[in-house]
């Protein structure tokens, strides 16, 4: 039996957007528009393209950074980081950017992130800073073509994320949708970009049926997906450990979960040696959860959970030895949440490593490099976990809108974006035009101090590049071409 310890721990931020998704609430009502896309006939499967090869991702040198601080501040006077060359774009009118995001929600943290590095995107392509048209309205120039972000707030609501999907389209116009923070409420994003022809590039939600069941053919995701998060963790964790029992919420998502970490953890030579565990999402007790934990004989135990449980299953996990005598698999999120969730066993965590989708010191390119300093001039504090895929939404958006000639129709964009690649602040993109997953480098990290100043608590380990199987319904599968439908072994 493997003798290395790993403590990996569960991408909390992401996992909450599932949770509002599947469990309604008085503050979330119900969506206006079907969660769920219709059963649709097959249609034509698009061209495969073959997917880029990015350069290798080494470890960036540690860099400064000032303290963290909520409060935006003036940028320095200093010669900013040169940006990239400004992209040229052609249009007789302005073109419209609708973007959704949770900027005073329950999940405002994170359309925060997304809104700043989708504006930074906007400035790093167009190669200056936008002009305010009013308090949610940005202009960037693109050579002699305008483009407009008008900014809406949707505060975690899936009825109030419908109902300003419709004004953006019906009243202001707009030619492209992005958000939004909720999987739920992107699902009903994705009813209202198909039924108006408008394409929605989803950023930051990350659940599996975003382009899996609900799919069609107007999204299109810079955000990796759940099952993305499982194939870079088991890819690791796998060469650590050869045996892993499992514990989830007893609910969809927690099957999709421990669905999605099994296939991907078996695939790369892992064995799980009993039934996967589902709890009651409300569990405050775990301890016969843990005597079966430590009972299995494994040497890992996988974990797929949301919201507070963390905190009870931690200290029941401690009190049965499991933190000292297994390995744990999940991943690691935000920079202020792993402090806050973690420091009561910040003694377990010291030297453990786990899968990030975008850790500020990972990634090692000149557009990554731009993104930390421009965020922390302007924040206090280095970019966090979703500031990649907001920046990666508007570079998407752009690159589009240049490939397409300027031509905003649905028709046109979808075109212009199945197999598109461009870079990133994560290196390379590319979507796959059999089911628009966004292919694109994750990483595992270790962490060395969580107390450390700046949030500099990192240390890099390696890249990988998840490849996902497609998650397409059955009347859908035919576009998925040569791609393993429903598991890596297509089984």
């Amino acid at each position: 039996m493997k003798r290395s310890t790993l403590f990996l721990v569960l991408a909390v931020l992401v996992i909450a957007s599932l949770v509002l998704a599947a469990c309604p609430s008085a503050a979330t009502p119900a969506p206006a528009a079907p969660t769920t896309a219709p059963v649709e006939a097959p249609t034509t499967a698009p061209e495969p393209t073959a997917a880029p090869e990015p350069a290798p991702t080494e470890a960036p040198a540690a860099t400064e950074a000032p303290a963290a601080t909520e409060a935006p501040t003036e940028a320095p006077a200093e010669e900013p980081a040169a940006a990239g060359e400004p992209v040229a774009l052609t249009c007789d009118e302005p073109i419209k950017i609708g973007l959704i995001s949770d900027m005073s929600g329950a999940l405002a943290l994170y359309g925060v992130m997304t809104n700043r590095s989708f504006q930074l995107g906007m400035e790093y392509a167009s190669g200056a800073a936008g002009t305010a048209i009013d308090a949610t309205t940005t202009s960037y120039q693109f050579g002699d073509c305008e483009v407009q972000v008008l900014l809406r707030d949707d505060k975690g609501s899936a009825e109030l994320t419908a109902t300003l999907a419709r004004e953006l389209i019906e009243r202001d116009a707009v030619d492209l949708l992005v958000g939004t923070v909720s999987s739920g409420s992107t699902a009903t994003l994705q009813e209202i970009a198909k039924e108006s022809q408008v394409p929605l590039i989803v950023a930051p939600a990350a659940a599996n049926d975003i382009t899996g069941a609900n799919f069609n053919e107007y999204t299109f995701r810079v955000s990796r997906t759940n099952y993305q998060d499982f194939i870079n963790l088991c890819e690791y964790l796998t060469t650590q450990y050869d045996t892993f029992i499992q514990i989830a919420p007893d609910y969809s998502f927690g099957y999709g979960g421990a669905a999605s970490a099994r296939d991907a953890c078996t695939h790369f030579g892992g064995e799980f040696v009993a039934d996967d565990i589902f709890a009651p999402l409300d569990t405050a007790d775990f301890t016969p959860y843990m005597e079966q934990i430590a009972d299995s004989g494994a040497e890992a135990w996988i974990v797929t959970w949301a919201g507070g449980g963390f905190i009870p299953m931690f200290q029941s996990a401690k009190e049965f030895g499991v933190l000292d005598s297994m390995g744990m698999g999940a991943s690691f999120f935000d920079n202020r949440t792993m402090a806050a969730i973690f420091g009561p066993v910040a003694d377990k965590m010291q030297g453990k490593a786990s899968g990030i989708l975008y850790q500020f010191q990972a990634p090692d390119n000149p557009i990554n490099d731009w993104l930390v300093e421009q965020v922390k001039a302007r924040y206090n504090e280095p970019p966090d976990l979703f500031d990649a895929d907001g920046m990666n939404a508007a570079l998407l958006a752009v690159h589009a809108l240049a490939a397409s000639g300027g031509d905003t129709s649905g028709e046109a964009l979808i075109a212009a974006m199945e197999g598109i690649d461009f870079d990133g602040p994560k290196g390379n993109i590319y979507i796959r035009p059999e089911d628009h997953v966004a292919i694109q480098d994750m990483y595992i990290i270790k962490l060395v101090d969580l107390a450390a100043p700046d949030f500099e608590m990192f240390e890099y380990v390696t890249t990988t590049r998840p490849e996902q199987p497609c998650l397409l319904p059955e009347a859908l599968q035919a576009r998925c071409g040569d791609l393993p439908i429903g598991s890596l072994s297509g089984q």
